[in-house]
């Protein structure tokens, strides 16, 4: 440690870095260029697996204890699971779903499954990113969708703030807790179902989702295999509240990126989907050889994939999905055959629903009275302290 913040000395004075009297890393924290030498010298901080794994353990502790979650109550079970509107589709089938994610706090989202409800299935969780009704859209049910009919009980949930997560407002000071916590709840959950095979669990989300993907995977092995989507960076923190509003970059003990969060799923199967127009247009030379470099220590370099699309921009597009069919039914065991193939997947046997068959919560089934509302009243009842 002593090697790094000399380090990190030396770099602030020769690339001009800023003091920073405050351990939040937000946004584009470091340049591209400093970025580059930055992971050459974490390289350096290990060897071998054991150097790797003690790293990998302060890194995990600024992560739980930046965010707070060791705070957060401790719950079993208790999902109050709140389940409407089977729809049996072409393939698959649809339902609103809503968990409590701690008393009277409700993860609002779709469960799409397959058809056959005779045998356990792979399980995928389906965060989103930045948009404020995300979950509606037609892309976020191709994708549902399609891993639903390949095989998988899919829980597509709404960031917290958006959609039917209006109990508080995004950009609250604790987001990037209550996101995590929901995410394990819903790991939690899905984990509960008996038609859920345990070891087949999976994770992929675009732009803040995948934040949310990499993120928990990092620190819940429960995940087998993840597919973090256009936001692993090495010099790009995340620009908004829910993914770098808490201190679990940096710490008095250690100093990370994004990247080595997504190292942190080694040995486990890794698919790092990167674009040529924003953040993670280095993957393939500066980011991606970092998490190659980590699995090699597992002699699993084969678990770690990217796909790089250099003509592409930031979205969870067509090319990027199916990137991650094919990911998850390797990795997951599921049927890739399942869906239509002519020269590429063909996703329109899905019929895309508009957002009042969706929702879980309507004027007629309203959300329970004693729900918390706002943003004060979910930190007082977590006893949270916010800086």
């Amino acid at each position: 440690m002593k090697t790094f913040s000399l380090f990190i000395c030396l770099l602030a004075l020769s690339l001009g870095l800023h003091a920073q009297s405050s351990m939040l890393c937000q946004g584009a924290y470091w340049t591209e260029d400093e970025a580059n030498v930055v992971m050459k010298n974490f390289a350096s901080e290990w060897q071998d697996q054991a150097d790797w794994e003690a790293r990998a353990q302060r890194i995990k502790k600024g992560l739980v204890e930046g965010m707070q979650l060791d705070k957060m109550p401790k719950i079993s079970g208790q999902f109050n699971p709140i389940i409407r509107d089977k729809k049996v589709m072409d393939g698959y089938i649809v339902e609103n779903i809503a968990i409590e994610s701690f008393p009277g706090f409700y993860i609002t989202g779709n469960l799409y499954r397959p058809i056959d409800e005779t045998k356990k299935h792979a399980a995928i969780l389906c965060p989103h990113g930045h948009l404020k009704d995300k979950r509606f859209t037609d892309y976020i049910q191709w994708r549902s969708a399609s891993f639903a009919r390949m095989g998988a009980v899919v829980f597509a949930y709404d960031m917290v703030g958006y959609g039917e997560s209006n109990q508080v407002n995004h950009k609250m000071p604790i987001a990037l807790l209550l996101q995590t916590w929901n995410s394990k709840r819903v790991l939690e959950y899905l984990l509960s179902r008996d038609d859920v095979d345990p070891e087949r669990i999976g994770m992929t989300g675009g732009s803040g989702g995948g934040t949310q993907t990499f993120v928990l995977a990092a620190i819940d092995d429960r995940i087998k295999a993840a597919a973090p989507v256009v936001q692993v960076s090495a010099h790009f923190f995340g620009g908004c509240v829910c993914e770098s509003g808490m201190p679990i970059h940096k710490s008095a003990n250690h100093q990370t990126n994004n990247v080595e969060i997504a190292a942190l799923c080694a040995p486990r199967p890794l698919l790092v989907v990167s674009d040529g127009a924003d953040w993670t247009r280095n993957v393939p030379r500066v980011e991606f050889p970092y998490i190659q470099k980590v699995y090699a220590l597992y002699n699993a370099e084969h678990r770690a994939e990217n796909v790089h699309l250099p003509n592409e921009r930031h979205d969870y597009g067509y090319s990027k999905r199916t990137a991650a069919y094919n990911f998850f039914a390797h990795n997951l065991k599921l049927n890739g055959g399942a869906i239509p193939y002519h020269d590429g997947f063909v996703e329109d046997f899905v019929e895309v629903l508009p957002r009042e068959r969706l929702e879980v919560f309507t004027a007629d089934q309203p959300r329970p009275s004693q729900a918390l509302q706002g943003d004060q009243a979910v930190i007082d009842y977590l006893g949270i302290k916010v800086e």
